[in-house]
């Protein structure tokens, strides 16, 4: 199926450009606030006299909500059932209120139960977008919106962690999350009058959408969901173990650690902007939404191998070099592989397929950081440890080019 050559003819009005905009800060928000405890953990930890048992419990309880409420499908469920603007608007009153109330309390308990709303509020998030972007974006746009909202995702840690940390220090930790939870509340006044509404190009579909079994029962969908699974373990082992890398066995100084790391990050953000932009001009000129989102997917994870070298140079500006030519890649996947998933789940379905393979993708972020801390600590070096990540994201590639079919909405009424 070719794009029609018309679609070159058709922008984004101005209410897209302001919707798009507002979902790429809020998914900076977003970040900010699901790593806002691990920057204020030190400070945190010694004024509540918590134990490492019960700080490792605090830093993972947002997961226990985030993940379950998606691989249950309940957050998938509510953004298909109801309005999927007024259900992510619902999801970030939660999660802003639960970080304004974590700078109040004074015990693990209430901490923890917070943490476990933090995940409830988010876990719509991913959906939402998936549904808002299916349903109200045609194909030939998705690409950069996809792209935009992902370069967000990789700019809350990179920027959130040095303003967090430069705060803290400053002010302490209650008034950072105090501050941080009230003036993210503003976003919503712009959200209630600019967001998308109603069920977009949903309502033209005459048949109800698909169950949860439906969705499982297609091949493509378990190749989505391993392939996130793969992506997101290549951005957790960067995420959760680049800087110790860098000051443990690359001898970096704090200084130095945080310049590379954020450059990386930032990598990967402007990477998946320009190359979400370049995927959709293809579209537009003609390519066939398969060749054109399973191209930059395949060859983006594939690219992303790159970071193997980076443990086995001695020389430490070639390692760095070769560093961000890896991010740059992963940047190529990560531009377009939610664009995948809204076109076969259609608008009608968009929510409950992107809760299952979200659900699943975040599994990565338990898995990741323990086997290379396991890996690490066997072998005394990270060589090995980037080794798993790039067969992990081969792996990722081989999900896209195999396991996926052609990129085409499914018709459910069959």
């Amino acid at each position: 199926m070719m794009s029609s050559p018309a679609a070159t003819r058709t922008p984004l009005s101005r209410a897209q450009w302001i919707a798009l905009l507002l979902l790429v800060f809020s998914v900076f928000i977003n970040y900010v606030d699901r790593g806002n405890l691990s920057v204020a953990a030190p400070p945190l930890k010694t004024e509540l006299d918590l134990s490492p048992e019960q700080l490792g419990l605090l830093l993972s309880g947002f997961f226990w909500t985030y993940a379950a409420f998606q691989l249950f499908g309940l957050a998938g469920w509510l953004v298909d059932r109801f309005d999927a603007g007024l259900v992510y608007a619902i999801g970030y009153l939660l999660w802003s209120g639960a970080t304004a109330a974590t700078g109040l309390v004074r015990g693990f308990v209430a901490l923890f139960a917070l943490r476990l709303i933090l995940g409830m509020g988010e876990s719509v998030a991913y959906p939402a977008y998936s549904k808002l972007l299916s349903g109200h974006f045609p194909e030939h746009h998705r690409g950069l919106a996809n792209a935009l909202i992902d370069m967000g995702s990789k700019l809350g840690p990179a920027l959130g962690t040095l303003m967090g940390g430069v705060l803290i220090a400053r002010f302490g930790w209650r008034p950072f999350f105090i501050v941080l939870g009230l003036v993210s509340l503003a976003w919503l006044a712009p959200w209630m009058r600019w967001m998308p509404r109603g069920q977009g190009a949903a309502a033209t579909h005459p048949h109800g959408g698909p169950s949860i079994g439906q969705i499982l029962r297609h091949r493509s969908a378990w190749g989505t969901f391993g392939g996130l699974f793969c992506g997101n373990y290549v951005w957790y082992f960067l995420l959760t173990w680049l800087p110790s890398y860098m000051v443990m066995e690359r001898h970096f100084s704090m200084d130095k650690m945080a310049a590379f790391g954020s450059i990386a990050y930032l990598a990967i953000g402007l990477s998946a902007a320009f190359n979400g932009w370049l995927s959709d001009r293809w579209i537009a000129a003609g390519g066939t939404p398969t060749r054109v989102r399973k191209t930059f997917t395949s060859l983006g994870l594939s690219l992303a191998t790159i970071i193997l070298p980076v443990a086995m140079v001695k020389s430490e500006s070639l390692a760095m070099w070769l560093l961000m030519a890896g991010c740059v890649g992963f940047g190529l996947f990560s531009s377009n592989h939610w664009a995948i998933t809204q076109t076969l789940s259609g608008p009608v379905a968009a929510g409950r397929w992107t809760s299952l393979q979200n659900g699943v993708g975040n599994l990565a972020g338990v898995t990741a950081p323990w086997l290379t801390g396991l890996v690490v600590a066997r072998t005394g070096s990270f060589l090995l440890a980037f080794g798993v990540a790039a067969a992990v994201s081969l792996a990722g590639a081989c999900f896209y080019l195999f396991v996926i079919g052609p990129v085409r909405e499914v018709r459910w009424d069959e």
